[in-house]
């Protein structure tokens, strides 16, 4: 059997890999400390699952239209109106799969052989396979911990070239936290109708922000800016629905149907009983939002204070989403038992088989020297998976 030389050319998930590991290691009676997995230790609200206990009830099982019903498209487009002073039609939304359906749909549309997409590091795991498997090519744009993580608007503009087709923009980011003010989005604006190039926005932990920040999603800048802009959300994050999987985008109405051409050709809709749930997540009460943000703030205030505390470790204090992204590079070149810590991968297996914590290693996200853990877990599981850390950073020949 011969597999093609696209999917040879990609990776499996780390975040799944490492996910995988540590379960499977609590199967065999192991006490691990999960700070791997990308998704909120909340359950889905109540009001959440009884709309979708009423669509079972009353027989909403059948298929849809292949991009979404046409409630769920205004109940996205109401949340765009409210949260962001954002005008949508239906022709301009599209409802799929999770929001990496969304991203490999957009793609798949936007993308031809030799385009380029810059995207910055560190980034979320999937953007650089899924541009790849569209036969385009990644452009990593790398920033520092020393900026917070924010891409520099003069390296933004020297490495747009002829072939670049896109940037990707991730405000809050997975893994480091970072956000984007209003006055930061407008320079990166101003490049992009310079260049005259298209931004993917993925708003998907817009509203898990902390410390009052203010979100702003870069389509709200202005119309011309909009034109150019194609959001990625859905309700994963925000509602603690991760296994749902309901992501939309909204953009241009071409790009959209274009989408929907390929999604109506891959997986068609959505489940339909899921979107009657995310339909009552994006149109009924919103306050179950703030507590679960309000937790999270108290989880990381904690976490950070911890990271930076520890010998080697320097931690920057993320505006939003629900990840540390500690820099431990200090701890590369290391050994343990005469076994070398190479890399950031050495780092997070040591971690996991000697310490029983589970983290991401920065590589996965393009930048060596760093570890994501997720604070989407208990107060209790932090406390003593950081514990668990710092004891085994002291144990290295």
């Amino acid at each position: 059997m011969t597999i093609s030389r696209r999917v040879q050319a990609i990776k499996p998930s780390p975040t799944l890999t490492i996910t995988a590991k540590a379960k499977a290691m609590r199967a065999e009676g192991v006490d691990v400390i999960g700070f791997g997995a990308g998704e909120p230790d909340f359950d889905t609200p109540d009001h959440i699952k009884k709309a979708a206990i009423k669509a079972l009830e009353n027989g909403f099982t059948k298929y849809t239209a292949a991009g979404g019903t046409d409630e769920l498209k205004d109940a996205v487009i109401g949340k765009f109106k409210r949260d962001n002073g954002l005008d949508y039609d239906r022709t301009q939304i599209l409802v799929s799969c999770g929001g990496k359906h969304c991203l490999y749909n957009l793609a798949q549309v936007l993308f031809d052989t030799g385009d380029e997409v810059i995207i910055p590091s560190p980034y979320w795991v999937s953007y650089p396979p899924i541009v790849t498997l569209a036969d385009a090519l990644p452009v990593i744009l790398e920033t520092t911990e020393e900026s917070g993580f924010k891409m520099d608007p003069d390296k933004l503009r020297r490495a747009i070239t002829k072939r670049t087709k896109a940037l990707v923009l991730n405000s809050p980011c997975n893994p480091s936290g970072t956000t984007y003010t209003e006055s930061e989005l407008s320079e990166i604006a101003d490049i992009v109708l310079e260049k005259g190039i298209y931004v993917i926005s993925d708003e998907i932990y817009e509203k898990i922000v902390y410390d009052g920040f203010q979100f702003v999603s870069i389509a709200s800048l202005d119309k011309e800016v909009k034109e150019r802009t194609i959001i990625v959300h859905g309700v994963s994050k925000t509602y603690s629905m991760t296994g749902w999987r309901i992501g939309f985008t909204a953009g241009p109405s071409s790009i959209i149907e274009a989408m929907n051409k390929i999604q109506g050709q891959s997986t068609s809709n959505p489940t339909s009983i899921s979107q009657k749930a995310s339909q009552e997540a994006l149109s009924g009460p919103q306050d179950v939002v703030e507590a679960m943000v309000g937790e999270f703030q108290k989880r990381r205030d904690y976490i950070i204070d911890r990271l930076n505390s520890l010998e080697g470790v320097t931690c920057v204090k993320p505006a939003g989403a629900f990840y540390a992204f500690p820099n431990l590079s200090s701890y590369l070149g290391k050994s343990f038992r005469e076994k070398p810590i190479r890399n950031s991968m050495d780092l997070a297996d040591y971690l996991l088989n000697f310490a029983q914590v589970a983290v991401v290693p920065g590589a996965a996200f393009g930048t060596e020297g760093f570890e994501r853990l997720s604070f989407a877990t208990s107060m209790e599981n932090i406390e003593i998976g950081i514990d668990r850390i710092e004891k085994a950073l002291k144990e290295f020949d």
